[in-house]
């Protein structure tokens, strides 16, 4: 049976409504404490490429659930205390943290995506902090 919407469209209905933010206006807002970075990638991403300073680990598989306060692996960084903060959610390339956002969004909370993700990050001067080579 052929797909009814491909991840391409899925990924463009999502842009189409979510706040996107440009890797140069992250940058600026890196060491924001009112700004919470959130990287989707997988753990072995972030150990290949590095990661942004400060930003907090959770894996795609596990987002709704780690921001769902009844969920027994609700994590509390994503406490309604923090609502106040901008969270920010990146990928390598935007794709993952856009349907991500979106579905955060049906379920009411509050974020934004870094557009083209990981990828333009370090090329465009934003900081990038490496996991140590293990011997």
């Amino acid at each position: 049976m052929p797909l009814k919407i491909s991840a391409a469209d899925m990924v463009k209905n999502a842009r189409a409504r979510i706040k996107e933010v440009e890797t140069a206006d992250l940058i600026k807002m890196v060491d924001d404490p009112n700004v919470v970075i959130v990287d989707i990638r997988d753990p072995r991403e972030r150990e290949r490429t590095g990661f942004i300073p400060g930003s907090f680990p959770a894996p795609r598989g596990m987002v709704e659930f780690w921001v769902d306060p009844e969920s027994p692996y609700f994590k509390e960084i994503f406490a309604q205390d923090n609502q106040d903060k901008q969270f920010v959610f990146h990928c390598a390339s935007g794709w993952r943290s856009a349907l991500t956002v979106a579905t955060l969004q049906d379920m009411g909370f509050d974020a934004a995506h870094l557009r083209d993700g990981f990828s333009t990050w370090e090329k465009q001067g934003g900081p990038v902090e490496r996991v140590a080579a293990k011997d």
